[in-house]
């Protein structure tokens, strides 16, 4: 029985792999980043009223991701949020893999250019290579039935590099097709 291997992991071992070594000049395969897991998170703050948002969160993150999300619970009482401690008040789900794979490139094929008056994604490292990207509206994945939706809700998607700096990230996830803005502050 043959393994199927997605695309942007066969990409990332033939493509990504050689041309990050002879940008960065490394010894060995094993210094080239390598993207590690993609974090997706979405708050839902209104759940604090209205609990069935947070299950329909889940449904539309599962459906997304293609694996069961977990729910995110409050880790204290904040009495002018009118929150209570363990209270579920976001979702998230941690793809690795190949699943991480063929998440990345449903993004970057279908979803990021689904987004209106798209012009590239902002420049959003944190310092150590890892990169975060704000999506506004859940309804640029096509898992997503538009006419079935009851609140427009918006998400983070993390991706999380074995890069030690935010130079080799960009130029990693900028290898794999992330269609970053042409300006850039380094």
């Amino acid at each position: 029985m043959e393994t199927i291997i997605p695309t942007l992991k066969k990409k990332y071992l033939e493509e990504v792999v050689p041309a990050m070594m002879k940008t960065f000049s490394y010894k060995t395969t094993m210094q080239v980043p390598r993207l590690d897991k993609i974090v997706i998170n979405q708050g839902v703050g209104k759940a604090v009223a209205d609990k069935k948002l947070i299950d329909t969160a889940q449904k539309e993150l599962s459906s997304i991701t293609g694996q069961k999300s977990v729910q995110t619970v409050s880790k204290k009482d904040i009495s002018n949020f009118k929150l209570r401690k363990k209270t579920p008040i976001g979702v998230k789900v941690t793809l690795r893999r190949d699943r991480m794979y063929e998440f990345l490139e449903r993004l970057i094929a279908i979803s990021l250019p689904r987004i209106r008056d798209f012009r590239g994604v902002k420049y959003n490292f944190d310092g150590r290579g890892n990169y975060t990207l704000g999506i506004t509206e859940q309804i640029i994945f096509p898992e997503i039935e538009i006419d079935k939706i009851s609140a427009i809700m918006g998400l983070d998607i993390t991706f999380v590099t074995s890069a030690s700096t935010d130079e080799e990230g960009y130029a990693l996830l900028k290898e794999f097709g992330i269609p970053f803005k042409n300006t850039k502050n380094i």
